[in-house]
């Protein structure tokens, strides 16, 4: 029976989640970090900022005001990609 909780990752290896979906995700949470809900892919969705919160270095990178843009985008898309999405 598949997981009815898979990461973020594991639909995107599956492309049920395409490249274009987890940026999306990765620049509503930098527009709004505290998003709650946000649809990642038909039928799931996903909460920004408890992703990015429970991954330690992505919230220690984007906490740092010396931290580049291009690091914090990629501290945030590994904290969306091992995230586990929430079935809608």
């Amino acid at each position: 029976m598949p997981d009815p909780n898979p990461t973020v990752g594991e639909l995107f290896k599956a492309k049920a989640v395409t490249d274009e979906q987890v940026n999306a995700a990765v620049e509503a949470y930098l527009a709004t970090p505290d998003t709650s809900e946000h649809p990642i892919a038909d039928g799931y969705s996903l909460d920004l900022g408890g992703a990015v919160a429970g991954h330690r270095w992505a919230s220690e990178v984007v906490a740092n005001t010396e931290a580049t843009e291009n690091l914090k985008r990629a501290a945030v898309r590994t904290a969306i990609l091992l995230a586990r999405a929430e079935k809608a």
